[in-house]
Parts: C-alpha cells; structure tokens; sequence
C-alpha cells in the first residue's frame, strides 16, 4: 500500500477511497498526534471547513466527530476556502485547521487537508506519524471530556474578507474584472473582496449546486473566463480552481496569463517597491525557462524547488523570501499568507493592474514563455530514470543543442508508472522533435 499522504494531503474518490470512517479515525489521529506534547491546559480547538462537493458535509461532519472523540472542540464554517482555513487557524488561535476539498479534481473525488497551529501545512514527518497511529486502539475521553461542535457560517467569511481588504492600498474602481469561481469555494468570497476594493465585478460559475465544481470551469477550463472577459470588456479576468488556493487570469484579448506570468508581475512589482526579499523568486522545476530569462533581465534570482506549492512554501520559509509560486497559479504572498491562495493573488494582481496605469497584458508581457512540450512514457521502469547512463546521456546531449535558449526535464510521476520528458525550446517544432526523440530512448531503455 502506498502513502496515505500525498503532496497536498489526502485525497481520492469519495465514499470509495477518502470516506466519512476514514476522515473520522484521521481527525482522531491527527489531534493524537499534534496534541501529544501540548503543554497548554485549556481545551484544544479546531476548525473544519469545505469547499461545495456534494460529499463535503458527510465528510466535514465525520472529521468533527473524529476531532470531537479525541477531546477538540470543534467550529464547522461550512464553506471557505483553503487558505480562509489556513488563515483563521494561525489567526484565531486553533490548534488545528482541516479543510475537506479535492481542489480542481472533479467533483466525485474528495479529500482532506490539515494545518497546524501556525497555519503551515503538516510537514512530512508528521503526516508519517498520523498515518502511523492511524489504526491504533486508543481510549477517548468520556463525559464533559468530549469535544464540543458548533457551528459558525459568518465569522469566517467576515474575518478572511476582512483580511484580503488589508492587503492592499490600491483602488480598484477603474478596473472591470470578469470572474470564474469555478462553481466552488470561491462563489462568495472571490467576487466579494474585488468588489470591497472597488472593483466592478462580472461573475460566471458562482452557483454551486454539490455537482457543478470545477466542470468546464475555472482555473483548469478557461475558455469560459476568455469568453467573458471579451464580451464584457473587463480590464482582464481571474479564474479560481475548486478550493480557491489558485489563480490563473486572462488579459483584455483572452490571452492566457499562466502562474509563471502572474508571478512575473507580482516579482515586478515587489522588487520596485523594495518587498521582494533579496530580489529572490522561488518557483518549481516546472516553471517556464521564459521565466527565467525575463527575471534575470530585472536582475531577479530565481529558487527552484520540487513540483509542489508545500516545497516552494519550504524554500521560502527556510530563507525568509516572500514570493513564490507554481505554473499552475499556487502564488505564495508569505507577508500575508501560509498557503497558496488565489482570491489573495487576484486582489494583487488587480493592485498591480491598477498602480500601474497600464494593461495586464503589458504587464505580463515582459514574461514571454518558450514553447513547451510535454511527453508522458507510459509502460516503462521509472526508477531508473536518473541512473541509466545512455539515457542521461542523451539528456545531455540535447541540453547542448538547445543552448541557453531550453532546456530538458526528466522527471518520474509520483504516482503513475511513467516518466515525464518535458521540453522547451527556442521554436515549438524544436522542442516537440527533441522531447519526441528523447521519449523514444525512454521507451527504449526503460522498458521492463
């Protein structure tokens, strides 16, 4: 059996793979293991929130009960989003924050994320702990020992918007701005904290109905959010995915601004007001080369991490930089947030928009992405991917050709059996020929 714990928590199909046994012995476990040195002597408190899933509620309330049994008072707030949860936990003094969402999967999937009392998510480490004890006997507490649930629908809607509306100075009332929600969490809050700064507001996908989030919609389907943003106008469009802690935008045209770009912007912007730490940018291995190149022409370093927003989150803690951020629109603010969060992303990129007088188009423009190609070798040894001579050799060999102007990523799934071969380069026809050619020594000298 694999980890329980992926690279954001738990997740998979719901009532088949993430049920309402399992959220409830994670609760139990997880408060076991986060409150086992607690050296407080009042009682342990928790927040539980979800995004719109129809198995959200069965799955929130199965969590509470879990918290509730290892002696937590538990506070249900319904719908928020991952980083509303991230947010109130460190703010409002919780020992424990868990969200019940499966971000921009599909609707029948589900899962759970946990943060601890700083608003972080669980490191390694300690996800292996509870993952541990997950199937140990343990006696709970018994009479006025059981932890109380309540719920609370407002103060957290209240207190997050409240949040957003510090973060920026700017205002927004010249700037119209088309909004995906992605029929998610973000259906209430996205629109309102653009609308609190100002903001005039056109919204598609904000009714949820348990079945509807992130179908066609959102950050992983734009087409919708292109076609708005043309049709109305708008200075530019944001989409948010199923949980809210991603953002992706368009420009005035419906040209896609991806999370490298977004980041370009915010980096910008940062660095010429003296907030972007060490003129440092931390990002993934996946980031666009253009990236790269654009930050190093505005004298910007760039950290690469491994694919996933924990390890940006890691970089930036471990050196004290306050951006960073993944293609996918992960866009880490740490001055005003743990986690990714893509309402926060939207106000400050309308913040940048608005300061600058000019269009996001020029903005992002600076950031011009090298053409990409990505191959997925399905079928083959995986393990060997770094260790096999001729095909690292090959690797290198292509990395010559390509100069300073691509590059060439080999990397193995974490979760599927195939090896990833991505590929960027000067022109797309160059990069498709290199990635396609290098896939077939993947084929040839991986296969089992």
């Amino acid at each position: 059996m694999g980890r329980l714990f992926g690279t954001d928590g738990v997740r998979g199909l719901a009532n088949r793979d993430v049920t309402a046994d399992l959220a409830l012995r994670l609760g139990a476990a997880t408060a076991g293991v986060l409150l086992r040195n607690r050296e407080s002597t009042e009682r342990p408190r928790a927040i539980v929130g979800r995004d719109t899933r129809q198995s959200g509620p069965m799955l929130a309330q199965a969590m509470a009960a879990g918290l509730a049994s290892a002696g937590v008072d538990t506070v249900h707030v319904d719908v928020v989003s991952t980083p509303a949860i991230a947010y109130l936990t460190k703010k409002d003094g919780y020992d424990l924050g868990v969200m019940i969402s499966a971000s921009h999967n599909a609707m029948p999937d589900n899962g759970i994320k946990f943060f601890d009392s700083t608003g972080y998510k669980l490191a390694d480490t300690t996800e292996d702990a509870v993952e541990a004890s997950l199937d140990e006997a343990r006696l709970g507490p018994v009479g006025d020992g059981v932890g109380r649930i309540t719920d609370d629908y407002e103060v957290a809607s209240r207190e997050y918007l409240d949040h957003l509306s510090g973060a920026i100075s700017a205002d927004l009332s010249n700037l119209r701005i088309a909004v995906d929600c992605a029929n998610g969490a973000a259906s209430a809050l996205g629109p309102e904290a653009l609308r609190r700064a100002g903001a005039d507001v056109v919204v598609i996908n904000c009714a949820p109905d348990g079945k509807n989030i992130n179908d066609g919609c959102g950050s992983t389907h734009p087409d919708q959010l292109r076609a708005l943003t043309v049709a109305s106008e708008a200075d530019f469009g944001v989409a948010f995915d199923g949980d809210a802690d991603r953002c992706l935008a368009v420009d005035h045209t419906g040209e896609l601004v991806d999370g490298d770009q977004i980041l370009g912007v915010l980096a910008a912007g940062m660095q010429d007001e003296g907030t972007l730490v060490d003129d440092t940018l931390v990002v993934t291995v996946m980031s666009n080369l253009g990236l790269k190149l654009a930050l190093r022409q505005r004298g910007i370093s760039m950290v690469e991490t491994a694919v996933g927003d924990r390890y940006v989150l890691e970089a930036m803690r471990k050196n004290g930089y306050t951006l960073g951020g993944e293609q996918s629109g992960h866009v880490i603010a740490s001055e005003y947030a743990t986690t990714g969060d893509g309402i926060l992303t939207a106000v400050l990129l309308a913040e940048q928009v608005a300061k600058s007088g000019t269009t996001l188009r020029d903005l992002a423009g600076y950031v011009k992405r090298l053409p990409q190609t990505l191959v997925n070798v399905g079928g083959v040894d995986k393990r060997r991917a770094h260790t096999d001579e001729e095909l690292l050799e090959q690797v290198r060999l292509a990395e010559k050709s390509l100069g300073d102007t691509g590059r060439v990523l080999l990397r193995p799934s974490g979760t599927e059996l195939l090896v990833r071969v991505m590929v960027e380069a000067a022109t797309q026809a160059e990069a498709d020929r290199v990635a396609h050619s290098l896939a077939d020594v993947v084929k040839r000298r991986l296969a089992f």
